[in-house]
């Protein structure tokens, strides 16, 4: 089973990379680009015989206590298959 977590600045927190690439976007000439919110993935394999439940409770877990900072950053746990 393959899991994909995301974390991404939350909404109310700036996000300067996020304003950096707008801003480069905005120079080569996409002015279409109002705005940008840069964050991060990770792709994770959970071992054989894990259940859906088990990895939906793991990576909640794993999401909220190290790959995200609870106090700027949200997370969302995504089962590919």
């Amino acid at each position: 089973m393959k899991a994909r977590v995301h974390v991404s600045m939350k909404p109310t927190v700036l996000d300067p990379q996020g304003q950096t690439i707008c801003n480069a976007l905005n120079g080569l000439g996409h002015k279409a680009i109002a705005s940008v919110r840069q964050g991060k993935y990770f792709d994770i394999t959970l071992a054989e015989g894990t259940t859906r439940e088990q990895a939906g409770q793991e990576l909640n877990e794993i999401a909220r206590d190290i790959l995200s900072n609870g106090v700027i950053e949200d997370y969302r746990v995504e089962i590919l298959d």
